[in-house]
């Protein structure tokens, strides 16, 4: 259970409690840490939260390729899109969310999805037409490359609608259409503002959560 009271949940189907999948091969999954945040940095530090979420991405073999801050339902948030390598085989894993912490806790909304047998027809698409010395960037948030998989211009959302089925598209774009139907128990936007990781705090968690917190909303 979370502290979601209602999220869009048109074309999708669950697959277990707080999971659902859908014909494109997206996972929709959300879930709630009654922790304090393990985020490097408090929201209102982009740079240093960006520069930190880059480091710690690349050192799981991944790579960053956006952190903005920003909200959802009124409440501060973090978004990411981070791409990973499958490890089974080839190609990546790309990964949205919404991180939404507070004090003492936080929320999570995530949306993946992985390539298939198909994999890096766009990067080489791109690359060609950009040319191998435009394609590679330093990254924006730790400058130069910080390990991991690299940051380049083929992760760009620009480049989205040449690529309507390529599994970024389609997170990207699931989690757009998502957040703006994401509303929280008040409970829960009550809660104190998250400071940041050098500063914890003992502060109240979120009560238990009531039976029916979660249900589906459809937009008219």
């Amino acid at each position: 259970m979370t502290p979601i009271t209602s999220l869009d949940l048109t074309g999708f189907t669950e697959r277990e409690p707080g999971v659902w999948t859908d014909a494109a091969g997206l996972v929709l999954s959300v879930h709630f840490f009654p922790l304090i945040p393990d985020l490097p940095a408090p929201l209102h530090e982009p740079q240093r939260l960006g520069a930190g979420l880059a480091q710690l991405v690349a050192g799981a073999g991944g790579g960053l390729i956006e952190a903005a801050p920003g909200s959802v339902d009124g409440v501060p948030a973090v978004r990411q899109l981070v791409k990973m390598p499958l490890g089974s085989r080839p190609g990546q894993a790309f990964l949205g969310s919404w991180t939404v912490p507070r004090a003492g806790s936080s929320t999570v909304v995530k949306v993946q999805a992985a390539e298939g047998a198909t994999t890096g027809m766009r990067e080489a698409v791109i690359m060609a037409q950009v040319g191998p010395a435009e394609y590679f960037l330093p990254h924006p948030y730790a400058g130069g490359q910080p390990g991991g998989l690299p940051y380049h211009v083929g992760d760009h959302e620009q480049w989205d609608a040449r690529f309507p089925d390529h599994p970024l598209t389609l997170v990207r774009a699931a989690l757009h259409r998502i957040t703006p139907t994401i509303t929280f128990d008040d409970r829960f936007k009550a809660l104190p503002p998250f400071g940041g990781p050098a500063a914890p705090q003992s502060l109240p968690h979120l009560p238990p959560p009531k039976r029916g917190w979660f249900r589906r909303r459809r937009d008219a």
